[in-house]
């Protein structure tokens, strides 16, 4: 992790020096990114909470939202789903993510109860580096699995690939190695043409993802908002991609001295 804040700030001061936005500096023509909001939804006994949560992701304009899972049973699990569902519509694409809390055989059986909810896809359902159970449950579901927020490095995600244990994938800058590491798993996914996601990180990822041959989803989250001059904006669901050189991001000191600890 700590390399690829290394090179992630290299890349930046690279971009910066040349006076290009990064997305540009590595080659990207500019463009928006297709966003879903990632604020939210947890697991929650209040079920009309949840679906009001829902409606309120969807402002500026976003067409998808992923929802936590893993209710004791899965009767709570589509409980859940049914009741996000019936506030977005059926227009909205859903993700939905369990943060590994699954063993294989009751991610098959909650899975195949997926199937038939029009869920966009199904993230980490199980222990992340289990990748013969990932592959068994994309043989067995129709959902498409979603793994890859924690590859560490690209031959972490090549393994996965090789292994057939997703149909997707989303690396972390964080654990993927920073803008190097990047640039080499968006090439696996493209020679395997697989669709490439990010986790997290959304004002550095926007720029890689426009990059990114197989781009598919940015996962935009708000929590920087607060420290930064000016935050990722989002317009009709599309993640803006900064003109400003580099990455974009300025601290607002004043802020970060506010919500400074220790």
């Amino acid at each position: 992790m700590a390399m690829s804040g290394f090179d992630t700030a290299s890349w930046d001061a690279l971009a910066i020096a040349a006076g290009e936005p990064l997305a540009n500096f590595i080659g990207a023509s500019p463009r928006n990114i297709p966003a879903y909001n990632s604020c939210g939804l947890g697991l929650k006994d209040d079920l009309g909470a949840l679906a009001d949560e829902a409606e309120k992701l969807l402002a500026g304009g976003f067409r998808a939202v992923k929802l936590r899972l893993g209710y004791p049973t899965v009767q709570g699990d589509i409980a859940a789903v049914h009741a996000v569902r019936k506030r977005i519509g059926d227009d909205v694409a859903l993700m939905v993510d369990y943060n590994q809390a699954l063993v294989l055989e009751d991610a098959l059986v909650r899975g195949r109860a997926l199937d038939a909810e029009n869920i966009y896809w199904l993230e980490e359902p199980i222990r992340h580096d289990d990748y013969f159970g990932t592959a068994t449950l994309a043989r067995e579901l129709k959902v498409p699995i979603q793994i890859g927020e924690n590859f560490s490095l690209p031959a972490a995600m090549a393994t996965a690939v090789e292994q057939h244990a997703t149909d997707y994938v989303m690396p972390d800058l964080e654990r993927i190695g920073g803008v190097t590491g990047w640039r080499d798993a968006a090439d696996i996914a493209h020679s395997h043409k697989l669709k490439m996601s990010s986790h997290l990180f959304p004002e550095v990822s926007v720029h890689l993802l426009a990059a990114t041959p197989t781009c598919h989803f940015l996962e935009y989250v708000d929590w920087a908002d607060k420290i930064v001059e000016e935050p990722l904006q989002i317009v009709d669901g599309l993640a803006v991609v900064p003109h400003r050189p580099g990455t974009g991001v300025t601290w607002n000191r004043s802020a970060v001295d506010k919500y400074r600890l220790g």
